[in-house]
């Protein structure tokens, strides 16, 4: 089976969001994968915190580089040119993440809000785009990757926006 998937979820509250990122980390852990998050602090947390309480060692799963965990908004700013993510920029700040997570074979699972900080600011062409290399990324590197928009930034003007959006993704999860 291909490892290659993009996952949507739109998700009501953080609970919500951080249950189902728990799910996503705790099947890829369970069958010896890494894990590469690209998120928002308090979602880092609240999921590392859960993971601890579940039993699992958190830590050295870092140590491992089997659990990768960096800033959404600060990982953005590295390849935005002018509004836009820039290609070059992009693979050059995500793929060595991926590489790390790899390591000597493993695969990999990644998690990410850039998408959700970028729609959330209006800036929906960006988002485009940025979906857009995820998937020509996920083309060359073998990863599933899970993407979360909250709820509230989907407002009925704009529904054509929301159908681009579901069609950059291979599988959705309504929550």
């Amino acid at each position: 089976m291909d490892h290659r998937c993009h996952i949507l979820q739109v998700y009501g509250d953080d609970e919500t969001l951080v249950d189902a990122l728990e799910d996503f980390a705790i099947a890829g852990f369970d069958n010896g994968e890494a894990l590469v998050l690209i998120a928002l602090p308090a979602h880092l947390e609240a999921l590392a915190g859960r993971l601890h309480a579940g039993g699992i060692d958190v830590e050295a799963l870092r140590r491992e580089e089997r659990f990768i965990a960096v800033p959404a908004g600060e990982t953005l700013e590295r390849f935005m040119v002018r509004g836009r993510p820039d290609e070059r920029r992009f693979v050059r700040t995500v793929a060595p993440l991926i590489a790390r997570a790899r390591g000597t074979g493993r695969r990999v699972r990644a998690f990410g809000e850039m998408v959700a900080l970028l729609w959330s600011a209006g800036e929906y062409a960006a988002t485009l785009e940025l979906e857009d290399l995820w998937n020509r990324l996920l083309r060359k590197e073998e990863v599933r990757l899970f993407c979360a928009y909250p709820a509230a930034g989907f407002s009925p003007d704009v529904s054509a926006r929301v159908h681009a959006i579901r069609a950059a993704h291979s599988a959705f999860i309504e929550g």
